[in-house]
C-alpha cells in the first residue's frame, strides 16, 4: 500500500548511495496502541480535511507490535509514528538503536484509565485490586506466609464472599499490548502487593516477585481477545455474565451498553483519571522517527495539529472522544518538545 515498485534506475541508485528511498511516499504511516488508535484516527481525519498532506494511515497493532516496526529500521518501508499507552521501555530504545534509530521524540499527550467493565444487563461491580490479582494471577497465595497454588478461583464468590456467584471470564488484550502490560503493572501488581509478605519479597528476589505478581492465568478464565477493544465491547454485550479490560475512551463511546466497575472505591469517571485518584491511570503516548522529519512531508503540521488546544486542550476534540487532558503547564511544555523535535531522554 505504501511501496510502489522502483524503477531499475532508482533501485541502482539506493544500491549505490546505500540511503533509504522516501520519494516513493507521501502519506505518514502511523502503527501502535489500540487505545490511542481512535484519537490519533481522529487527529489524523482532521488533519487530511484541513490540510493538503493527504490523510496519514493510522493501524491498531498494539503498543509492542507498534514498537517493534517502528524500531525494525528507517526508510519508507517503516512508520514514521508509533502510538503507545504506557513509555516505551530500554529495550525498545536499544533496538532502535541497534537498527540505527538514534534520534526519538518522545510525545506525552494526555492520560486515560483503564476500566475493568461489564454488560449494563449484569450487576455493577465494586472490586479491589487484590481482588483482581487473586481473580486473574496464575499463582496466588495459599493463606499460609510464603505459600502459593496454582489459582483455584472460578468463581468471583471465591475471590471476594461479597461478590456474586459468577463465573470468572475476562477477555483482555494479548502481550504485546500496553494495555495489558498497563493493568499488570497498576491492578495486578497493586493487588499483589496487598500482601505484606510478597511486598517484603520484591527486595530479596525480584525475578520471583515479578513472575508472581505479573502473570495472568492461562486457563480459560482469561482471554486474549487481541487488540480490538470495540470487538471486546461487542462481546460483553453478548455475554452478561464476562468482564473485559480496555481504555476509559471505550467505555464512554458505548457507555449505553457497558459500565465501568469501581476500583477500591473509585469509579472510572473523567475528574477521578484527570486527578489521580481513580487506581488504574496511565499516560499515553507517540514517538517519532526523527529521521523522518522532513523527509516524509506533514510529519512537522501533523505534530503541530496533534499538540494544538484544538485538539488535546480541555475543550478540544480529542477530550470528545474520550482523551483526559494534561493540565495547561504539561500542555505547554510537551508542546515545547514535541514541535521542537527534542530528543527522547529515558
Amino acid at each position: 500500500m505504501f511501496t510502489k515498485t522502483l524503477t531499475l534506475t532508482a533501485v541502482a541508485l539506493a544500491t549505490v548511495t546505500a540511503a533509504p528511498a522516501f520519494a516513493e511516499r507521501d502519506q505518514l504511516k502511523i502503527v501502535g496502541s489500540s487505545t490511542v488508535f481512535p484519537f490519533a484516527t481522529t487527529v489524523a481525519e482532521r488533519f487530511g480535511k484541513n490540510t493538503d498532506f493527504k490523510t496519514p494511515v493510522v493501524e491498531s497493532t498494539g503498543s509492542g507490535g507498534g514498537l517493534k516496526l517502528f524500531c525494525a529500521g528507517i526508510g519508507e518501508g517503516y512508520p514514521d509514528i508509533t502510538n503507545a499507552s504506557r513509555r516505551i521501555k530500554s529495550s525498545e530504545v536499544e533496538r532502535c538503536a541497534a537498527n540505527g534509530i538514534t534520534d526519538i521524540v518522545e510525545a506525552k499527550i494526555g492520560y486515560d484509565g483503564i476500566v475493568f467493565a461489564n454488560s449494563k444487563a449484569s450487576a455493577q461491580f465494586d472490586v479491589t485490586l487484590a481482588d483482581l490479582f487473586l481473580a486473574l494471577a496464575k499463582e496466588v497465595p495459599t493463606g499460609v506466609d510464603g505459600e502459593v497454588q496454582p489459582n483455584p478461583y472460578t468463581t468471583w464468590d471465591q475471590v471476594n464472599a461479597s461478590l456474586p456467584t459468577v463465573k470468572i471470564e475476562v477477555m483482555g488484550p494479548p502481550p504485546t499490548s500496553g494495555t495489558r502490560d498497563a493493568f499488570i503493572e497498576l491492578a495486578m501488581e497493586g493487588g499483589c502487593k496487598t500482601f505484606p509478605w510478597i511486598k517484603a519479597f520484591k527486595k530479596a528476589d525480584k525475578k520471583a516477585y515479578k513472575s508472581l505478581c505479573h502473570t495472568i492465568r492461562e486457563d480459560g478464565a482469561y482471554i486474549e481477545a487481541g487488540e480490538n477493544d470495540n470487538l471486546i465491547v461487542q462481546k460483553l454485550a453478548a455475554n452478561p455474565n464476562a468482564f473485559g479490560i480496555f481504555g476509559y475512551s471505550f467505555l464512554e463511546q458505548n457507555s449505553d451498553t457497558v459500565q465501568g466497575s469501581t476500583i477500591n472505591g473509585v469509579a472510572p469517571e473523567f475528574e477521578a483519571i484527570a486527578e489521580g485518584g481513580y487506581p488504574v491511570s496511565r499516560s499515553l503516548y507517540f514517538y517519532v522517527k526523527k529521521d523522518h522529519v522532513g523527509l516524509i512531508p506533514g510529519i512537522t503540521e501533523f505534530l503541530a495539529e496533534f499538540t494544538s488546544e484544538n485538539a488535546w486542550g480541555e475543550d478540544g476534540y480529542l477530550a470528545d472522544k474520550g482523551l483526559i487532558p494534561m493540565t495547561d503547564t504539561e500542555r505547554t511544555e510537551w508542546a515545547e518538545k514535541i514541535n521542537g523535535l527534542s530528543n527522547l531522554a529515558m
